[in-house]
């Protein structure tokens, strides 16, 4: 463990089998147990199975929001019916293809002023924000709609 590292609060650990965005990957305690496909987008069956990007955006949507909770709830802010929606695209960069992320933020209960606080401490917080800053592209929109 390095000291950048700190200590391991908790791990999580998922196997992918079979033919890797066409697989099927499972966590070691069996709660997450799915198959994949490739997106009709990007010439495979989609339907009704996930993809990594799907559990990449669940994943960090969920993650920011909790960081805006713990924000808001240190500020004594309202954040009833708040959400946050991750979009993570697949983006064509070189012979290859990389990430990108949008985040859209909706504080129905708060000023611009104060979301737009709130949120960039999220960001500062947040362990996927600071795992994908430098890496890839993420853009924070604040004061969108929630989620239908």
């Amino acid at each position: 463990m390095t000291e950048q590292q700190g200590e391991t609060v908790y791990s999580a650990r998922a196997t992918a089998y079979g033919d890797g965005r066409d697989g099927h990957v499972t966590s070691d305690d069996d709660v997450l147990d799915l198959d994949l496909a490739v997106p009709k987008e990007m010439g495979g069956p989609g339907g009704e199975l996930t993809n990594p990007e799907q559990m990449f955006a669940a994943g960090y949507a969920a993650c920011f929001h909790g960081a805006l909770k713990r924000a808001g709830s240190q500020a004594k802010a309202d954040l009833t019916g708040s959400t946050v929606t991750a979009i993570v695209s697949l983006n064509r960069q070189g012979a290859g293809l990389g990430l990108s992320v949008g985040l859209e933020i909706a504080t129905p209960a708060l000023s611009r002023e104060q979301a737009e606080e709130l949120v960039a401490l999220a960001h500062e917080r947040c362990p996927y924000s600071k795992a994908t800053r430098g890496n890839i592209p993420v853009t924070l929109k604040v004061g969108i709609q929630p989620a239908a």
